[in-house]
């Protein structure tokens, strides 16, 4: 059965700390799990980056969901369809603390992007170079 997938991005509507960053990974990972929903969600300092996977109805419930949630604006739908197999076998987050930047988040998305399409990849690889102002 082919499984739905949505890719958006979105700004953060405030200063989001690396707690704060790894509790919401938590918290998702538990909701998504549930509805056996996968995905990478990567978090720059200022944007996220997130696909998620599943089946149709959980995929485009739980986008909803973080459409209106207040900690996001700009929302942009960047795709949405389906896929033959998952990219992400497991739920995965990567994310930078803006008080310590990583050198290496390139390479940490890099290897959880391992078994993703190339469109998904070019993605995230740019999100996680972009540059923090």
């Amino acid at each position: 059965m082919p499984l739905h997938q949505i890719m958006y991005i979105s700004s953060a509507h405030s200063p989001v700390t690396a707690t704060q960053c790894a509790a919401i990974a938590r918290a998702a990972a538990e909701r998504n799990s549930a509805e056996d929903v996968t995905g990478l969600l990567l978090f720059n300092s200022r944007r996220f980056l997130q696909v998620l996977e599943g089946p149709r109805e959980a995929v485009q419930r739980i986008y909803e969901r973080i459409s209106n949630d207040g900690r996001h604006c700009a929302i942009v739908k960047l795709r949405e369809g389906e896929v033959e197999a998952r990219e992400f076998g497991h739920w995965a987050m990567a994310f930078d603390d803006p008080f310590r930047p990583s050198q290496s988040l390139k390479e940490k998305v890099a290897a959880l992007l391992e078994r993703a399409g190339a469109s998904t990849r070019a993605h995230f690889i740019g999100t996680a170079e972009m540059h923090r102002d």
